[in-house]
């Protein structure tokens, strides 16, 4: 049912008009290589960012706090030899120490100009290409964090800057500072809330959007079951209300349907699900996330499915806006409103 990869000529998408920066239209989300979803994997993850790199998929997502700092580590090793045939996106603000504890949210310009320089060296790369604030800090105005930003990009290190879960004035406010190319968020089947306020804004002032969880976590994958999650895979926590109990078996059987319009076009629900974010508009580019090569084949094969209008009817009609249940994290206190 996946599609074989051989030579695939895999398109590109271009994310923001005043700062733009074109990426190939299905990247890679670098996260679960080293912690949260099982598991870590450094050579299952190598082998993952060098196939993705071959077949095209040039758009590589990272964070400072994945790991935490273990993914950037990781990234920067893949891309020996690379760095020039990639785009690469990593975020900051989401402070922890090296022990993995948590400190908190963090935007101020100080933390911002040492986070950079952090992370550059952990990349081992002279620039960022995407450099995301990876939560809104509600202490700090956001005008003071794009303008240290700001002067990221004037100094070389960065070359576009992103948000990450921010809200629609949030989203006005740091664009009127420097422009913004990119906001990355959760966006999938399962998480369509961006529609009525955010979307709009970033069409609006000529922002790309770059979903994350377009799988939905990897439930929209059709593999996820009560009781799959291996151990130390965070989805089996409350942290995720909407993998778990009641929730994940009601949420399973909207799946289903997933699967059912899946098995009539010839894909996978995975690849059905990609296929729907990817058909919302030239400028989204989704960053589904894996450290398998057999997933990451499997998602490129995504761009192969074509959707119709009445393909896009029936799956709106498969898993409405509102029949999902479960927040999609059990405190959405870090999320930009």
């Amino acid at each position: 049912m996946t599609p074989t990869i051989s030579t695939p000529t895999i398109s590109t998408r271009t994310l923001g008009t005043a700062s733009s920066l074109t990426v190939s239209a299905l990247g890679l989300g670098c996260m679960g290589m080293s912690e949260f979803y099982g598991s870590p994997d450094e050579q299952g993850g190598l082998a993952t960012i060098h196939r993705a790199v071959d077949l095209g998929v040039t758009f590589l997502d990272t964070a400072d706090m994945y790991g935490p700092f273990t993914n950037e580590r990781l990234l920067g090793k893949a891309l020996m030899g690379r760095r020039d045939r990639v785009q690469l996106a990593t975020k900051f603000g989401n402070e922890r120490a090296e022990d993995g504890t948590r400190i908190g949210i963090n935007g101020r310009p100080d933390y911002v100009r040492r986070a950079c320089d952090a992370s550059l060296e952990r990349l081992g790369v002279d620039h960022i290409d995407l450099y995301y604030q990876h939560r809104v800090d509600p202490s700090v105005p956001i005008e003071e964090t794009v303008g240290a930003m700001a002067e990221l990009v004037e100094a070389g290190k960065v070359g576009h800057l992103g948000l990450s879960e921010a809200g629609a004035e949030t989203i006005r406010r740091a664009h009127a500072v420097h422009p913004i190319t990119a906001l990355q968020t959760e966006y999938s089947l399962f998480t369509r809330d961006l529609e009525d306020e955010i979307l709009p804004v970033l069409r609006e002032l000529g922002i790309g959007l770059v979903p994350y969880s377009p799988l939905g976590r990897g439930i929209l994958t059709g593999a996820m079951h009560v009781g799959s999650a291996e151990e130390g895979d965070s989805r089996a926590s409350a942290y995720f209300p909407r993998l778990n109990g009641e929730h994940l078996q009601h949420n399973l059987r909207l799946v289903d349907e997933v699967r059912r319009l899946a098995e009539q076009r010839g894909c996978t629900p995975g690849q059905l699900a990609l296929a729907w974010v990817l058909a919302q508009g030239e400028d989204v580019a989704p960053i589904p996330g894996t450290k398998r090569v057999r997933y990451l084949e499997e998602n490129i094969g995504s761009l192969d499915v074509s959707l119709s209008p009445e393909d896009l009817a029936a799956l709106a009609a498969a898993v409405p806006r509102d029949a999902v249940r479960g927040d999609r994290y059990g405190d959405m206190s870090h999320i930009d409103s």
